[in-house]
């Protein structure tokens, strides 16, 4: 049981609250993969009608990697607070000691359902349904169909098109494309929420755009010639999720709750595929600690609360979400989260954009580096940003650091380190005191999973069935690190 106190945010609190709350968070999906952030070939006509009417984060920035992200928008805290470094070997799960948002919204009397994507860990004490979320419709590991060393692993065979399912602890033979399957379930349960006249908070979650880069044939051939065939895989998999998109927003207009409900649209780390058509003028992507491994698409809609068709440009990130959310629906904070949430409530911003907003150092880290190796860490892959400058070291050892002014130079094309040695020394040193308050917490870096993933156990349980010795092989392959991009 939560224990609630009241925590001051920095503004007043609503006289109104949000009735229903969604977060899509796509998968992959980088800042440049929107027509309306001047992609000029993908087409995502639902998400730029949603663009035109939410107040658009444009510095909003998120983890490198996909498990860091989610973990640090379920508790408002650095991915490396709650024990996460990497996306498999154990060291995707999420802390069991730390608060998460669903847990708080349910003391509000929102419902909560969770509907693709987890990745915070797939032996049962981990799921989402022992985090907060009363519904759970999920695939298992980082993708549909992939499996590592240890408990990180989706069904056995699983495929994008008719995926197994988990729901609520049972496996569901679905039909259709995941995407579809993902966005048809959250829509179905979301229904009968409204009818049980219950708030609801939904996380839809889908594993797309992430590769494997399959999508049904009908998308794929929009872009075939006009970009590499990867890349219009890839963007095939995105209009589909625009689509999808248009669908949820028709549901709610239909259903007469889109006034009241406040829809967020975001991605889970910066851009993959779609970089070498485009990529927003940024430097990077996934899995670098650059501008572009890092910030995202941020669309926060809610016709009853504030003024869309707005920009704001304050240096804002997924660790806020949880803050935010709180003082948005008037919860108090709980004790126990208080000295967990390392975010600020930007509410004021949604309400004005030009409203003040200190200065801040948010640190970026890419982690996954091999077992027994977290001491001799510190500086791989790791930048430090505030409102002007970012302070990145861009190699696996040594350093190398770079200094761009974010202010003048947002695609970091000029590194101004040996100009200005007192602004690196003042962030670097904010490293420093950052790595000794977050290296005690890195829970999993020497935890052995199972022999068998977990979710196949249940599969084969539910289905009949078990492990040969190549799908053993398989889920424990000899290789120390595992592969996952």
């Amino acid at each position: 049981m939560l224990t609630l106190v009241t925590l001051a945010l920095g503004a007043a609190l609503l006289s109104e609250t949000p009735r229903n709350i969604i977060i899509v968070m796509t998968d992959d999906q980088g800042y440049g993969d929107l027509a309306c952030h001047g992609n000029p070939v993908l087409k995502t006509p639902n998400l730029d009608k949603l663009h035109s009417q939410s107040v658009r984060l444009t510095d909003f920035h998120v983890s490198p990697t996909c498990a860091p992200t989610r973990s640090a928008l379920m508790t408002g805290r650095h991915e490396f607070n709650n024990g996460i470094t990497h996306t498999i070997l154990e060291r995707e799960r999420l802390n069991p000691k730390a608060i998460t948002l669903p847990q708080v919204l349910k003391t509000a009397n929102y419902t909560t359902g969770i509907f693709g994507k987890w990745h915070l860990g797939d032996e049962p004490a981990y799921w989402p349904n022992k985090r907060g979320f009363d519904e759970m419709f999920i695939h298992g590991a980082g993708g549909i169909g992939q499996t590592y060393s240890g408990s990180c692993g989706d069904a056995p065979n699983n495929k994008y098109f008719d995926p197994a399912i988990l729901h609520n602890g049972t496996f569901e033979k679905t039909k259709g494309y995941c995407t579809d399957v993902f966005f048809n379930q959250a829509i179905i349960w979301m229904t009968s929420q409204h009818k049980a006249n219950k708030p609801f908070f939904t996380y839809i979650t889908p594993n797309a755009p992430h590769g494997p880069l399959i999508c049904p044939p009908e998308y794929e051939k929009k872009y075939e010639g006009k970009v590499p065939p990867d890349v219009a895989k890839f963007f095939g998999m995105i209009e589909n999720i625009d689509d999808n998109m248009g669908k949820l927003m028709a549901f709610l207009d239909e259903s007469g709750i889109a006034k009241d409900t406040l829809l967020i649209f975001m991605t889970d780390n910066g851009g993959t595929a779609g970089v070498k058509v485009f990529n927003a003028g940024m430097k990077g992507s996934k899995v670098t600690p650059y501008m572009g491994g890092t910030r995202v698409p941020a669309f926060w809609r809610w016709p009853a609360g504030f003024a869309g068709g707005k920009d704001c440009n304050k240096l804002t990130a997924h660790i806020d979400i949880f803050p935010t959310m709180l003082q948005i629906t008037n919860t108090p904070m709980p004790k126990e989260a208080a000295a967990q949430v390392e975010g600020r409530s930007f509410l004021p911003l949604l309400k004005n954009p030009d409203a003040m907003w200190d200065d801040r150092i948010l640190f970026t880290h890419v982690g996954r580096w091999e077992k027994g190796k977290a001491s001799e860490s510190k500086y791989s892959h790791v930048s430090a940003r505030n409102t002007r400058y970012n302070l990145v070291n861009n190699t696996k050892q040594g350093e190398k650091w770079e200094l761009f002014d974010i202010s003048k130079d947002p695609g970091e094309t000029t590194n101004i380190a040996d100009q200005n040695p007192e602004v690196v020394q003042r962030l670097k040193g904010a490293i420093d005191k950052w790595w000794l308050d977050v290296f005690p917490l890195l829970v999993n870096e020497n935890v052995t999973g199972p022999k068998v993933n977990p979710f196949k156990e249940l599969y084969w349980k539910q289905f009949g069935g078990e492990p040969d010795a190549d799908m053993l092989k398989k889920m424990n392959p000899t290789s120390k690190q595992g592969k996952k991009k």
